[in-house]
């Protein structure tokens, strides 16, 4: 990994952070993406005293906006020449029905339309790499899950469980439809399940309080570090080159659910996802 550029959303903590302290001490570029500026700073200088290493670059971006993201893909280009390993880490849990800068749902647009659009905007840049990796953190939850396109913003009917398994099927669905799409061009796509994590994940944004069913899970969660080993793995192992359209769990490959396989469900995704975010792939 000593020359490798590697990218890293929500990285300030959790799982990305935990990814990102096992690449960094892998060698390479490590660029972390965080929401807000002071706690990322914080983590990146705790990772660089941590592992020695200096190859640690911070990049502010609110997935919650696609001016935002925009704006990040714009400064990212300036600064880098190719990009070789794309992670969509960040992924949120709300409580209450919140909308992004967009209008959009939260949950569908900072864990599935966010990372569609960013994922658009530095494709040219994973082209160039020659082998790139794209890695969708996805979950468990996408097994209940079910695109609800005639209120997809969940307008009509929400419940915050509703809205997150549908925003990780979406994760699979974009994996599988991507990979498809990218056939030939020397990129993989693979999604993942990390386990249940102890991290602040799940903590709402306005009150700072967790959901007390992921807290109650916390008594059988595992660490960061375990969480994002699957993670690593994927971003890593010569086992997986060349290998795309995969979800993974614990370092293995893993069926989803039947809906994860309807493709024309995952062409009208695509479709949805491009005109609400104005993706361009």
């Amino acid at each position: 990994m000593k020359d490798k550029i590697i990218l890293i959303t929500g990285a300030n903590s959790g799982i990305g952070k935990a990814a990102a302290e096992a690449l960094a001490r892998m060698s390479g570029t490590i660029v972390m993406m965080s929401r807000n500026l002071q706690r990322g700073e914080e983590a990146r200088r705790e990772l660089i005293e941590r592992t020695g290493h200096q190859q640690i670059d911070l990049m502010t971006c609110d997935l919650a906006s696609l001016e935002d993201i925009r704006k990040f893909s714009s400064d990212f280009h300036k600064k880098y020449d190719r990009l070789d390993v794309l992670i969509n880490n960040a992924g949120i849990f709300v409580h209450e029905r919140m909308e992004t800068a967009d209008g959009f749902e939260y949950q569908i647009g900072v864990n599935h339309l966010g990372p569609f659009l960013l994922t658009s905007l530095l494709l040219d840049l994973l082209k160039k790499s020659g082998e790139a990796r794209i890695i969708n953190v996805s979950s468990a939850a996408h097994l209940i899950g079910k695109i609800n396109f005639d209120d997809l913003h969940l307008e009509k009917s929400y419940n915050p469980w509703k809205s997150y398994a549908q925003s990780k099927l979406a994760n699979v669905l974009f994996t599988y439809e991507l990979s498809r799409r990218l056939n030939g061009d020397g990129i993989t796509v693979n999604a993942l399940h990390p386990g249940l994590v102890k991290s602040r994940f799940s903590y709402d944004r306005r009150t700072e309080k967790p959901d007390s069913f992921i807290k109650l899970g916390e008594i059988i969660s595992i660490t960061p570090e375990k969480g994002a080993e699957t993670t690593v793995f994927l971003a890593t192992s010569p086992e997986v080159s060349g290998m795309s359209g995969g979800y993974y769990v614990r370092k293995k490959a893993k069926r989803t659910s039947k809906a994860s396989y309807d493709q024309k469900t995952a062409a009208k995704l695509w479709d949805v996802s491009t005109e609400l975010t104005r993706a361009k792939f």
